[in-house]
């Protein structure tokens, strides 16, 4: 699955955007997609690094039109927890020396509200 065919589009309402403080952001998805495809896609859109991922499956709302009932479809809701202070790895490389790398990933989402 492509990372454009995972994320359809971000939910904004207030308490996704109580979220964004902590580095949590809440993405509609594709109801196919798994923990490990949004992952995936959130890190390749956004080049962030992310924590974990919740998923929920909202389920639709009756609603009535001019005396008929119908239903809105069912949805799945992902909550991506990313990763808002990206530190240095250390690792021994050869002879034990210690070396240092640095990760070039965002500690946030700029696109998430149209900026």
């Amino acid at each position: 699955m492509k990372p454009e065919d995972v994320i359809i589009r971000p939910v904004i309402t207030e308490k996704s955007n109580d979220g964004i403080q902590v580095g949590k952001y809440t993405f509609e998805v594709n109801k196919k997609a798994t923990k490990v495809d949004i992952t995936n896609a959130v890190e390749k859109l956004f080049e962030v690094k992310v924590l974990k991922v919740n998923t929920v499956n909202v389920k639709g709302k009756e609603k009535r039109v001019n005396g008929r009932i119908g239903k809105t479809s069912d949805w799945k809701k992902a909550i991506v927890t990313i990763e808002t202070n990206p530190q240095d790895m250390k690792y021994l490389g050869k002879g034990g020396k210690e070396v240092k790398v640095s990760k070039k990933y965002k500690d946030s989402i700029d696109e998430f509200m149209g900026a």
